[in-house]
């Protein structure tokens, strides 16, 4: 029987949900968090990820403390604590800043199909990480992501194409990400061993 379910999310310990959903097969490290965010089909994230008001496409991986949708502090006036919005925290006849909350989850960053976004790096609030893109380890992504690129260093450049703009093209329209499970499994002997633009020669005659 298989470790990961249509169904549910496979949960480690110490996870920490709030207002999210999960498509097939997700699965999430130990001592997650995710908040006011949406899980793709078979993205999994390691342990320690810090995701907030995100919409994560399908086959994402995300490694190991990673942080999505870092939030941020209200920086114009004359402070930047907690205080301003936490209130109720702080004093018994205060309400929190509802508008700033809300402000907050509209910020949204999304990472798109079959991402891969490496250990310890971040991605800020409404930035776009294409399908296909790869976020070396320890990156800040402050900038959208094109589909089928790699990005590094703080703040992320590009470093270099994973793919060429033609195979990248292709790959976008052919949007394996969105097969069934059963034509997945078929195909998983071409996903093993075939180049991309073998594997594409091969499943784009299927679709003409």
């Amino acid at each position: 029987m298989t470790r990961l379910s249509p169904d549910q999310p496979f949960l480690h310990a110490d996870v920490t949900l709030t207002d999210t959903t999960f498509g097939r097969y997700t699965e999430v490290g130990q001592g997650s968090r995710i908040a006011h965010s949406d899980i793709g089909d078979y993205s999994y994230c390691d342990r320690y990820a810090d995701i907030a008001n995100a919409s994560i496409g399908k086959f994402s991986n995300i490694a190991s403390f990673v942080r999505i949708g870092a939030t941020d502090h209200p920086m114009q006036g004359a402070s930047l604590h907690h205080f301003l919005y936490r209130s109720a925290d702080y004093f018994d006849d205060a309400e929190n800043d509802a508008a700033f909350f809300a402000h907050r989850k509209s910020r949204r960053a999304s990472i798109g199909h079959d991402t891969w976004i490496g250990h310890n790096a971040m991605i800020k609030p409404e930035v776009t990480v294409g399908h296909g893109a790869i976020v070396a380890a320890g990156a800040i992504v402050t900038h959208d992501v094109a589909p089928y690129t790699i990005v590094a260093g703080t703040p992320a450049r590009v470093l270099r194409l994973r793919q060429s703009p033609k195979i990248a093209t292709r790959l976008l329209a052919l949007a394996w990400w969105d097969w069934s499970h059963d034509r997945l499994r078929a195909a998983l002997p071409d996903f093993r061993d075939l180049a991309a633009e073998a594997f594409l020669e091969k499943y784009e005659l299927q679709l003409a």
